[in-house]
């Protein structure tokens, strides 16, 4: 798999894992964190991620080498 779908599919999957905490984290207390915050966190760099995926995929670098 091409590096540039490789880190569309992380960023991907880690916006989904952001938003499942986000939407069904408990307003519990872990030390300092809550999980709806880790959520949104984890939703911010996964978007984040999953642009430069496809900015990758749409400049071209994300080629497969030969």
């Amino acid at each position: 798999m091409a590096p540039a779908r490789k880190t569309l599919l992380t960023g991907l999957a880690v916006f989904a894992a952001g938003l499942a905490l986000w939407l069904f984290g408990l307003d519990t207390e872990i030390f300092v964190f809550t999980p709806t915050k880790v959520g949104l966190v984890l939703m911010v760099i996964g978007g984040l991620e999953a642009l430069y995926g496809l900015y990758k995929i749409v400049r071209g670098d994300g080629a497969e080498p030969r």
